[in-house]
């Protein structure tokens, strides 16, 4: 049995822009995916999912023959779950070169799903890693990260960026542009996490900011002014202390950036009134910049500030679910003692 353990993330900056190469810094936070793999005697893939979904379930399937679970829980639910995992499992086997492995397989995960704070990253990264070191083909970190990137693709259908993945297998703060993907120096920053409940449509956010891009030209100019701005932040992120508490100064200007992102990212149609409603009690409480993290169209925002005060306040916004501190992990993907 193997048990390993992935963190979620925010963006500081630039999603969306990052699907048209243009970079991004997210940042991995303490809240992660948990996935226990357990070699079997057949081909069969038992998984055991009690976080991804409301109730929870398990199911058993045949590996290798395209075989769907056979549960009594909507299909759309079944697929969006099973869908990731399936991935994982299949780099796995392609990584060990083992394609008949089969595995009993428990996803345990605090991480928000579809609330883009990369749930489903940190499962595939999670899953990889435990699925080949149970079959004693440990990967390294880079191998890993790209595997995860390709099994999202996948499931994705061509619309993931290798930002998510990334930053779960590294931990801290990284910088993806394209396929350029590098760990970056970062303080440790105040977040604190706004989540309403509920999920945007990630491929048709993505699909629907892809749609304005190609119709006009303010809109592509949008997108290039998100990555302009990813490039200012990163700057002001070089001149800090890494792992030292930030300064009051830079976390204005980082706010500031922030709030500029938030923006543009609504200006692109994929806000939502509980997101913007979430942002400006952030604001409203002192917090130095606060934007939508992820996909949009619902789920999470992130915010800047050292004190209680942003996360008091949108325990008290309307439509905010759930409001908490997130901690900058800066260690990534790893192996848990069973």
């Amino acid at each position: 049995m193997t048990v390993c353990e992935a963190p979620g993330k925010v963006y500081l900056f630039g999603e969306h822009a990052v699907v048209y190469g243009e970079p991004a810094v997210p940042a991995a936070i303490e809240r992660r995916a948990t996935v226990t793999a357990e070699p079997r005697s057949d081909d069969h893939v038992r998984v055991e999912a009690e976080d991804l979904s409301l109730d929870g379930f398990t199911v058993e399937y045949s590996g290798g023959n395209g075989d769907r679970p056979d549960v009594d829980v909507p299909t759309p639910l079944v697929e969006a779950a099973m869908g990731y995992v399936d991935a994982a499992v299949e780099q796995a086997r392609d990584a060990a070169d083992a394609p008949d492995a089969g595995f009993d397989i428990t996803v345990e995960s605090d991480i928000p799903l579809g609330a883009g704070l990369g749930s489903s990253a940190a499962v595939v990264v999670a899953g990889i890693d435990a699925a080949t070191r149970a079959l004693g083909e440990p990967l390294d970190r880079r191998e890993l990260a790209d595997r995860a990137y390709r099994a999202e693709y996948e499931v994705q259908e061509g619309q993931a960026s290798r930002a998510d993945t990334f930053c779960s297998t590294m931990g801290g703060a990284v910088r993806v542009e394209g396929d350029d993907c590098e760990p970056i120096e970062a303080p440790n920053l105040p977040f604190v996490v706004g989540f309403d409940g509920g999920a945007g449509d990630t491929g048709e956010l993505v699909a629907g900011v892809g749609a304005l891009r190609d119709e006009y030209r303010f809109a592509a100019d949008t997108v290039e002014s998100i990555g302009d701005l990813v490039r200012t932040g990163e700057e002001l992120l070089a001149d800090a202390v890494s792992g030292g508490d930030p300064s009051l100064e830079l976390l204005a200007e980082l706010g500031e950036l922030m709030d500029f992102n938030h923006g543009l990212l609504a200006a692109l149609g994929v806000s939502a009134r509980s997101l913007d409603a979430m942002v400006w009690a952030a604001r409203d409480a002192g917090a130095h910049g606060a934007k939508l993290t992820g996909a949009g169209g619902g789920g999470c925002i992130v915010a800047l500030d050292p004190s209680d005060a942003t996360e008091t306040a949108l325990s008290f916004t309307q439509g905010c679910e759930e409001a908490f501190r997130a901690e900058l992990a800066p260690e990534g993907v790893r192996v848990v003692e069973p």
